[in-house]
């Protein structure tokens, strides 16, 4: 056994002659312990809320989204676009056309993002899960055209899910002059009805904004007639999207982006990324200043072990290997806290994820779309925390023992 471990061992789990030292190197563990623990829990956190985040973009979102690069629309015809609609991974292909429009609906007016989708678009997603109501998923039928809207633009034009009055639609001519006597000639103007239901994203981006209806009224509305501004992909299950992604991209070129659901929010993950980073710096500074007490212990440690690096010197221990010794002892508390600290931390994620027992918003958690603060444990986060805690207290401890080992253990 290597013989300053074997000493350090020692030192760390015997009885020292001043109680107090004891003490504070059990709570040197103890701080050590808490802030990995911390680091453990918050880092957790953050990967539950991303993972509810995605969860509810998959059910409005593609799974593979084909946008232009050079214009806000294309043709649907193209070549390209043809190709890839004949990929045998592609399981749901369809076109839609979006844009900005004002909506009223008695006297009440709203800005809005139109949607015009294919009839195969609740293939596409999983829209029937946000989807609230008495009525169906229903874009037209051969009288009329109907409208899907977010749940807080209803509350907006105070429409209800089940609107009798139609909705009027008021989108700007491309290339229409404004007549000042007659302002209403450079809009195209149509109305559209209610099929009792609307959905709810639980993101204010869709729920405030998003207005679905099919795609041959979104192209009258917009004055188009072949193009699109996105195609929209489902792929056939067990497949790679990396690959599908990569091979889509070498089809369509430099000129058109092709896009995963993360990449399509990429505004908002960025946003979780960044305040997951923040907290890691934060607890990390923590776990800084916990090791001010690991220093702590290590110096009121050499000062009652005096006697004994007398006597191993004596027995022709030359400094160095005496420094290591107490290096040893200041890694063994840092590696104790560390491992305390992530099975406490793991072990309480465990339980948050089986039970729930720490609630959003106490009473009032039946407000928010989870009761429970969601959790999800990724080994990549262990390993990191891990690392982290064992860098910050090797380092944290070298310089002190070098110092002490020099200034208070002088012959």
């Amino acid at each position: 056994m290597n013989f300053p471990f074997y000493i350090a061992r020692r030192y760390l789990i015997s009885k020292k002659s001043h109680n107090a030292i004891n003490v504070i190197s059990a709570i040197s563990v103890c701080g050590v312990a808490l802030a990995t623990f911390a680091l453990v829990c918050t880092l957790s956190v953050f990967n539950g809320f991303q993972g509810m985040v995605a969860g509810f973009f998959t059910a409005f979102d593609p799974q593979l989204n084909i946008t232009s690069i050079q214009g806000k629309v294309f043709p649907d015809n193209d070549s390209k676009i043809l190709k890839v609609k004949a990929l045998p991974e592609v399981a749901v292909f369809t076109r839609s056309l979006e844009d900005n429009a004002l909506i009223q609906y008695k006297g009440k007016q709203a800005m809005a993002i139109v949607k015009g989708v294919d009839n195969n678009f609740e293939q596409l997603t999983q829209i029937d899960s946000i989807l609230y109501g008495n009525g169906k998923f229903l874009l037209k039928d051969s009288k009329l055209n109907y409208a899907i809207m977010g749940i807080d633009l209803v509350s907006k034009l105070n429409t209800g899910i089940t609107f009798l009055d139609p909705l009027q639609i008021y989108a700007p001519k491309h290339d229409a002059d404004i007549d000042i006597a007659n302002p209403a000639a450079a809009f195209t103007v149509d109305n559209l009805y209610s099929p009792g239901v609307v959905f709810v994203v639980n993101q204010r981006k869709y729920d405030s904004q998003y207005l679905l209806t099919n795609l041959d009224f979104a192209r009258h509305l917009f004055n188009y007639t072949n193009e699109v501004s996105s195609v929209e992909l489902k792929l056939k299950p067990n497949v790679d999207i990396g690959n599908v992604k990569a091979k889509i991209k070498q089809i369509m070129g430099s000129n058109f982006k092709v896009e995963d659901r993360y990449e399509q929010q990429a505004d908002v993950f960025k946003i979780m990324k960044v305040e997951k980073l923040i907290s890691y710096i934060f607890l990390t500074f923590i776990l800084l200043i916990a090791c001010f007490n690991v220093i702590g212990s290590l110096s009121m440690l050499i000062i009652d072990k005096k006697n004994d690096v007398v006597t191993l010197r004596n027995l022709g221990a030359y400094d160095k290997l005496i420094e290591r010794v107490f290096l040893f002892e200041g890694r063994m508390i840092s590696v104790a806290g560390a491992v305390i600290g992530l099975v406490i931390g793991v072990s309480l994620c465990y339980l948050q994820q089986k039970f729930g027992l720490i609630k959003l918003g106490g009473d009032n958690s039946s407000n928010f779309v989870v009761d429970a603060y969601p959790v999800v444990v990724q080994l990549g986060d262990i390993i990191l925390i891990f690392v982290t805690v064992i860098v910050v207290g090797f380092l944290s401890v070298w310089y002190p023992v070098h110092y002490l080992s020099k200034r208070l253990l002088k012959k």
